[in-house]
């Protein structure tokens, strides 16, 4: 099973049993709202910061690639100067 729908299929099992916990509570509307609001940002702040994780491991590893992709091109490809010898 691909790891991000595990993690999605978690998040949104928090986020319901969260809702669910706080729509049960005893307590006035106004109070249960604000703890809504609080938990979804809360929520938007984790996911948030998951994702711009996932976006540096992204940049990092395509960086690595582009780094062995332009030192593998410079060491298969003859020098100027190896070149202008051949072409003699």
């Amino acid at each position: 099973m691909d790891s991000g729908k595990v993690f999605l299929g978690v998040l949104a099992g928090l986020a319901a049993g969260a809702l669910a916990g706080i729509l049960l509570a005893p307590e006035k509307g106004s109070k249960t709202r604000k703890k809504i609001v609080r938990k979804g940002e809360d929520l938007y702040d984790s996911v948030k910061d998951k994702f711009d994780d996932l976006l540096d491991d992204i940049t990092d590893k395509f960086e690595k690639v582009k780094e062995d992709i332009t030192d593998y091109a410079e060491e298969k490809m003859p020098k100027p100067d190896e070149a202008r010898k051949a072409q003699k």
